[in-house]
Parts: C-alpha cells; structure tokens; sequence
C-alpha cells in the first residue's frame, strides 16, 4: 500500500461522526503528516471553532486547522476562491486528498495531488452528516464525547431544601434509561454542593456527631469551588451518557444558594452559570412536600423564599422553566411531559450552506 508524505483531509463536519473519523485515521496511517482542514462559513452551526476543537481532541496526531469559505460566489469563482483560501491554510505542498466524495478528485487535481478514495459506498459507517442532523439520537453511537456532550439535551432538577429535588432527577433518569438502546445511558449528576459540605463536616462529626453547617460555615470562596467542580461533573457525565442528561442542580442554583447563605451575590460563580449549556430547568415547589432535616438542609421557614427567589431569577435570566407541584407522581407526569417536548424540538443546526463547485 502507498505512503504518503503530506495527506489531506478536508470537510465541514457538520457534526463529524464515525465515517470521518475512519477517513482521518485510514488518511494518517497512510501518511507522514496530516492535515485536516474543517471549513466554515459565516452562520453555520454548529460554530466552526467548535468543530475544529472537536477534531483537534479527537485527532491529536494530526494537524487540524479551520477556515471560513466564501458563500456568496457562484461557478468558477467559487472554486477559485475555495482553494485560494485552502491554499492560505495548508500552505505547505500536499501529496495526496483522502475523500469518501467524487469531488475530492478534482481537488486533488487542482492540488496536484494524488486523490485516494476511501469507502465511497460507505458500508462500513452508514452515516453521513446530515441524518445525522435530521435525527442525532438514531446516530448517537456514530458521535464521540465532544459531539455528545454538545448535543445532550441538559436539564436541571431544583428546588428550596427539601422540596424532592434529588428524588425527581433520579426518578427521571431512571424513566428515560428503561427506554433501552442508547437511552440506558441516561445520567444523573448528583448536586456537588451537598458532598462539599458533607467533606466539610467529616471533621467535626468525627468529634462531635450531632455538628451541622452551622459548626462550621459555608464561606464565599466556597461557592465557586462548587459552581466549577458541579459543572466539570456535568460536562463529564454529558460525553459519555444518552441524548438527555439530569443534573440535580448546577452553577445557577449555587448563585442563589450564595444569596441565602451570606445575603450577597457572587460575581465568580455566577460568571461560571454563565457559561452553562443548559436547556431546562425543573423547579420544585416547597408546597405540598414535608421538610426532613438532616443537618445539611436549610429551615422549613426558608422554602418559601428559597421557592420565589429561584423561581424570580428563573425568569430574570430567561433560563426555560417548568415548576412542579402537587404529588410525586404529578410532578414526574409534568416533567416527563416536558423533557418529550424539549427533545422533540429540532436540534439547533443551520441548513447547510450550497457549494458551488
């Protein structure tokens, strides 16, 4: 079989999936170097810088770079303009373009390369970037973690103390994974905030069993420790579960817990809620649900205003929000309803752009 110095590998990768990982890796075991050149253009989704972070964790031996295209030329000027801008980004002389497609032949021609075709009938990985777009959880196997953990419908389960919370995020992971396939996957990320402070209190409960949060205090440097480690869980448990992921809690909830805990907000943790990719949060109402202390859990006289408090910035920040109330089986019946109706929406992804070749 030839080797090759220089190889190529070039394509939008909208999302990449298991035919271009297997063009990739056929491509650099046949080459030298490798480069893989993700293309772009103003608009499309997902981003291009994604894309090429996606490629560059998934393909660390090969050189992986990104750049935009033009989208408003037509004929020839486009394929002009195409391998300008190629030819900015790979400067160095190619050798030989690895495609699945007809048109990486003529590419490879205007290169001065060698074209190499690798499955075009694709029997080996039936998947292409668009079924894959039309319908990301019949393809979810064909994704690797950075792709799963972009796609994952992200929701969050919480409430004042005490208000079924844990047991509502548990319970709704548990409903998804008994669909079966890809879907026993399902995750639920525990709330960090609780484990913190139980590490807190090991000590004293060492030397004294009946200490409390109050022996020893939640400090603000504190809640951003929280925040960052709640969302590292989050991200973990996305790349690796089902197209639907539970959190019990998340950054934006540690931001209210900060208010209730010492009566002021925290820039740090909040720039860390910023950051999150969730898309639903479930808020359990205090009403109707008995308060169980165990030592980590606020007073029954704080409910309410932990209730409204988190129900107010809800709505302040525009997170989508849906409140459960009444028995346990209500509240699973509403949040079941709503997680169908979440990923049911269309995934957020541009119609590609036409090529004009």
């Amino acid at each position: 079989m030839k080797r090759y110095g220089h190889g190529l590998v070039l394509g939008r990768f909208r999302p990449p999936h298991a035919g271009h990982h297997h063009l990739v890796r056929t491509a650099r075991e046949r080459c030298e170097r490798l480069t893989v050149l993700v293309r772009g253009a103003g608009g499309e989704s997902p981003p291009l810088a994604d894309r090429v972070a996606w490629m560059r964790e998934i393909h660390p031996d090969a050189l992986v770079v990104g750049a935009e295209l033009p989208a408003d030329l037509q004929g020839p000027e486009y394929g002009d303009a195409h391998l300008a801008v190629l030819r900015a980004a790979v400067p160095e002389p190619v050798d030989a373009v690895f495609t699945s497609a007809p048109h990486g032949e003529e590419l490879a021609r205007r290169l001065g390369a060698a074209a190499v075709r690798v499955e075009p009938d694709r029997t080996r990985h039936p998947v292409s970037s668009a079924a894959v777009r039309a319908d990301p959880v019949a393809f979810w196997d064909d994704l690797e973690a950075p792709v799963r953990a972009a796609l994952t419908r992200r929701v969050v389960v919480l409430g004042a103390e005490s208000t079924g919370a844990t047991t509502m995020a548990r319970a709704l992971a548990d409903h998804y994974g008994r669909r079966g396939g890809v879907w026993t996957r399902t995750r639920c990320v525990p709330d960090y905030g609780r484990e913190y402070a139980e590490l807190k209190l090991a000590e004293p409960r060492a030397e004294r069993p009946g200490a409390d949060l109050s022996d020893v205090g939640l400090h603000s440097a504190d809640f951003p420790v929280i925040a960052l480690r709640q969302a590292e869980l989050e991200e973990e448990a996305a790349r690796d579960g089902s197209p639907v992921l539970f959190c019990d809690s998340d950054a934006f909830a540690t931001t209210i817990r900060h208010e209730r805990y010492l009566g002021t907000s925290s820039p740090g943790t909040g720039e860390i809620a910023a950051r999150g990719r969730q898309h639903l949060w479930l808020l359990t109402d205090h009403r109707g649900v008995a308060h169980a202390d165990d030592g980590l859990r606020d007073g029954e006289h704080l409910r309410p205003w932990m209730t409204a408090r988190l129900l107010t910035q809800l709505a302040h920040t525009g997170r989508r929000t849906v409140v459960l109330t009444g028995p346990h089986e209500e509240r699973l019946a509403t949040a079941v309803a709503a997680v169908d109706a979440l990923l049911a929406e269309v995934r957020h992804f541009t119609e590609p752009l036409p090529e004009h070749r």
